[in-house]
């Protein structure tokens, strides 16, 4: 069965003339050059002189290159049977610091230092496809936090989107207790029966924001939400040894009591990364968990079909541009009848 997923889309159709309405018209200069002999100049040449379409042909191709891209907007798809979707019961948000500090090169991944957000991407990125089953979230902070990700199954979305993190994109600054409070702002709609997981990923302390990482625990600890903490940082050595003392902010030390107190007060665990082998200990210590199965869901499958019009609409697009461009080509494709 054939349906559009946004179907919606279709009351911009009349935008391009809304827009023509509200515009001035374009003034040119070209002088138009009417002919008022044209049928005796028929009679002279013995051909057919080529007369101007009438205004609504002309604009009949751009017509239908527009209805072409509302289509592909409008997301066509095929749908097909209902699919069972496979469920743990695991809710599990990521919660990663992209703090200035984590542009820091000093840990160690396969012969050389890397900042400890390319080593989080490296790590959790295969750590989020092996979340089957699970549905999982990311969150962003910074000076402030923001949902990057909803809880979802769709993995390599989330991992995609974790890929594309950067420094300073949410501040410079550390704000652990408002990442907190986000994420049980969205763990605590989800099914109570399930595991709802917090995997907070820092190099610092909370030094930003209203709200105190341990308070924001103490009320994840009522909402049954678990948390579990890792803290970035190789040892002092690491740095002397590569005489990159400069880099290290000691207001952005990382505050290990802090995180150990708020996973004590979920329940969780807390986990100090000094090195890439130190991370991989969330993932084996996450599977460890007794998942909850939650009532089997059922999904449609479907296929998008989106790419099919907007194919066309650039096909036809490139042939307008290159019958403007190069007339002469294109007018010869006619067929004319010889003159006798």
């Amino acid at each position: 069965m054939l349906e559009l997923a946004w179907p919606w889309v279709f009351l911009l159709l009349p935008l391009p003339w809304l827009i023509r309405l509200l515009l001035p018209p374009v003034e040119t200069q070209d002088a138009a050059l009417k002919i008022s002999f044209l049928a005796e100049l028929e009679l002279l040449t013995g051909r057919r002189a080529q007369r101007l379409r009438p205004r609504w042909q002309q604009q009949l191709p751009f017509l239908a290159i527009w209805i072409l891209l509302l289509l592909a907007a409008a997301r066509p798809q095929q749908v097909g049977e209902l699919l069972p979707v496979p469920g743990t019961g695991r809710d599990l948000l990521l919660a990663v610091d992209i703090s200035g500090s984590m542009d820091t090169p000093d840990i160690p991944w396969h012969g050389e230092f890397i900042t400890r957000l390319e080593v989080v991407k490296q790590l959790f990125g295969d750590f989020i496809e092996a979340r089957h089953g699970d549905r999982i979230g990311l969150i962003l902070f910074a000076g402030q936090a923001y949902v990057q990700s909803p809880l979802t199954f769709d993995r390599k979305t989330v991992r995609l989107w974790l890929e594309e993190a950067r420094i300073g994109m949410a501040g410079q600054n550390t704000a652990i207790g408002e990442a907190i409070g986000l994420a049980i702002k969205r763990l605590r709609d989800t099914p109570a029966k399930g595991q709802r997981l917090l995997v907070l990923i820092t190099d610092g302390a909370n030094n930003s924001g209203a709200v105190d990482p341990r308070s924001a625990a103490r009320l994840a600890a009522n909402e049954h939400i678990k948390i579990h903490s890792i803290g970035i940082a190789a040892p002092s050595s690491a740095h002397a040894s590569r005489n990159n003392s400069a880099s290290l902010n000691t207001a952005n030390a990382l505050d290990e009591a802090m995180l150990r107190n708020v996973a004590a007060l979920t329940g969780g665990q807390y986990f100090r990364a000094a090195s890439s082998e130190a991370l991989k200990h969330i993932g084996k210590a996450l599977d460890q968990l007794e998942p909850v199965l939650r009532d089997e869901t059922r999904q449609y499958a479907t296929q998008a079909l989106y790419p099919w019009p907007l194919a066309a609409a650039l096909l036809g697009s490139l042939f307008r541009f290159a019958r403007r461009l190069w007339p002469q080509p294109f007018g010869n494709l006619k067929t004319r009848r010889p003159a006798p």
